[in-house]
């Protein structure tokens, strides 16, 4: 034979694998296993591990009503509950790992429990399917991370909060298109991060009670020939019901898309924060000191003290929502039932529960470690004309029309340019000489007094962001 034949045939039997290996839990009709490259790209056991608790759990609860529906001995049903619940605790110890040749984590768990009790293990997949089997602890799990996450953004939340708290004095510029616009409480532009946080909360809250249905039953596709009582299942996981229609059940990832669109959201509110962080801790704003042990120095210049965190948790948004962008895709074109391609809806996931929970946390961590400068604050005031708006209401006020007042503190603004001066500058008495009809605008030259006139329900009155606050601080506890 020539060298490039047997060149060919050894590549050719590389690939082909040996018939002895391992064919998964569906081998059956193969006379040999898949190929080096088909387990590459197919395997999942690498990360599905991560289910693993949550499968343990539903096969016991499966395995509990397949003994009580008398579908397989209730002695076999015993065995198998007993040894799923050995594996948990030994898992939990240390002293079982998730690991080998196996293609998944439920091929993975069949196996094990079928080499540590024999025959009644293998009776474990009886009336179920890996789709709905995995739909039902991909669910599982991702109820229970959800719960993490959802304290972990109630402790950024209480961050805010207590910023808030600290700073109610403190009176900033409150920014349009990136320009100074009118004057506000510190304390009302943080609590404004900690309502989108609130919405944050209220979207996964909703995400959990539209997924909380129990997969278990549907099988393949069609559902199964047993008897299998899915309302006893579903309330042992926890579920508020059985999934009404078996073909959707197996077919939807509408609760992982969902979910990750509510992280994306959030990673964008997150993102936000971090640019007003990063904008505060400038040398331009020097709004904000950041705590040692929330920056980061330079290699090469010794006096910086930058915002790792901030800006790493802004550039982590994209990778969240790039993750939301990759499952929508892969949904798009999936005709009925259940198709290979779903297998991508964990990993993008998990990396994306990941990263939002590292965001979240080091923002907070980064507000906790963080002060505000009250005398910056001070000199942001005085730049931008922000009392320009007060002017106008003030001749609003005395019975002229708003778009003539706009006109005439237009004019105003002007003149202060052309000398150089913002308009808090200027006294009372040089307004009006420019204008006649800025006579008495005395109390239109205070900022805190700009502030508190904004006193009505979402406002930035004192009086309505210290309500506000209090009723923030009780929520949260």
């Amino acid at each position: 034979m020539s060298a490039r034949k047997q060149s060919t045939a050894r590549s050719r039997s590389h690939s082909r694998g040996s018939g002895q290996a391992k064919r998964g839990l569906w081998g059956g009709r193969f006379g040999d296993g898949p190929t080096e490259s088909l387990r590459r790209i197919g395997d999942s056991l690498h990360f599905d591990r991560r289910i693993v608790d949550q499968d343990l759990r539903g096969s016991a609860a499966h395995a509990r009503m397949l003994g009580a529906q008398g579908i397989i001995p209730k002695r076999d049903a015993r065995k198998i509950v007993a040894e799923l619940g050995r594996m948990r605790r030994e898992l939990v110890k240390g002293t079982l790992v998730v690991e080998g040749a196996d293609e998944d984590i439920h091929s993975w768990i069949e196996r094990t429990l079928t080499e540590r009790i024999g025959d009644a293990g293998a009776k474990l997949h009886t009336a179920r399917s890996r789709n709905d089997q995995v739909a039902t602890a991909f669910r599982l799990w991702l109820r229970e991370e959800t719960e993490t996450l959802d304290l972990a953004i109630a402790g950024l939340m209480e961050a805010l909060v207590s910023q808030a708290e600290e700073v109610l004095g403190i009176v900033v510029p409150a920014y349009t298109h990136l320009q100074r616009g009118q004057p506000t409480l510190l304390s009302h532009q943080l609590l404004a991060y900690v309502e989108m946080l609130a919405r944050d909360r209220s979207r996964f809250a909703d995400q959990v009670r539209r997924m909380n249905e129990c997969p278990l039953g549907a099988g393949a596709t069609t559902g199964v020939p047993y008897p299998v009582d899915r309302a006893a299942t579903a309330t042992e996981l926890g579920f508020a019901r059985p999934t009404a229609n078996s073909m959707d059940t197996v077919a939807d990832r509408d609760f992982a898309a969902e979910w990750l669109a509510a992280a994306s959201i959030l990673a964008v509110h997150v993102s936000r924060l971090a640019e007003d962080v990063c904008l505060w801790a400038s040398s331009e704003w020097n709004l904000l000191e950041l705590g040692d042990s929330v920056s980061t120095g330079s290699s090469i210049m010794p006096q910086k003290r930058n915002p790792d965190g901030a800006e790493l948790a802004r550039g982590k948004a994209g990778r969240v929502v790039g993750h939301l962008m990759a499952l929508l895709t892969t949904m798009k074109g999936l005709p009925l039932t259940y198709d290979r391609d779903l297998q991508e809806d964990k990993e993008g996931l998990f990396d994306a529960l990941d990263t939002v929970t590292a965001c979240v946390d080091v923002m907070a961590d980064t507000l906790r470690m963080s002060r505000f400068r009250a005398e910056s604050a001070e000199d942001l005031l005085h730049g931008g004309h922000l009392l320009a708006t007060e002017l106008a209401d003030f001749l609003v006020g005395e019975g002229i029309p708003f778009r003539h007042a706009h006109e005439a503190v237009g004019a105003v603004v002007q003149v202060a340019e052309g000398s150089g001066l913002d308009l808090s500058d200027l006294t009372a008495d040089e307004i009006a000489a420019i204008d006649a009809r800025f006579t008495g605008c005395e109390t239109a030259l205070d900022f805190r007094a700009a502030v508190d006139r904004r006193d009505h329900k979402g406002g930035t009155a004192t009086r309505r962001v210290k309500a506000a606050t209090r009723a923030w601080r009780r929520r949260l506890g």
